[in-house]
């Protein structure tokens, strides 16, 4: 089985490999470009800012037949859109061409906090 496990978000994750079988036209690389750039499509509607540069996406697993396994967590625990958000990353990714199933799990450990977004992120929401 081959992942990425990888994330922007400055949580650290298991190390894993790159690539999605041997005989899928897109690599592994090119498929992780693709589910981060869904995941920059996703906000929680309260904050101008993609959950992937506010640091809400803790591990893109990808494995072997375009099965893609998405770690995230919300800003706060009790968010009123949290089924939304999920449903909409689940959709997202499983619109990417070469993805054939996406599974959503949420956790909270570690929880968010604002040192885990991107520089841009910090900067757009005036942390900087």
């Amino acid at each position: 089985m081959s992942e990425i496990t990888e994330t922007g978000s400055g949580v650290p994750n298991s190390e894993g490999s790159a690539g999605v079988g041997g005989d899928k036209a897109m690599s592994g690389d090119n498929l992780r470009d693709l589910v981060e750039d869904a995941l920059r499509t996703v906000f929680d509607p309260e904050i101008p800012v993609n959950i992937f540069d506010l640091g809400l996406v803790y591990e893109i697993r990808i494995d072997e037949g375009g099965k893609i396994k998405i770690t995230m967590t919300l800003t706060a625990p009790a968010c009123p859109v949290a089924g939304d958000i999920v449903q909409d990353v689940q959709q997202k990714i499983e619109a990417i061409e070469g993805v054939v199933d996406c599974h959503v799990q949420l956790t909270f450990d570690p929880p968010w906090n604002k040192e885990m977004m991107t520089e841009e992120a910090k900067l757009e929401l005036g942390f900087l």
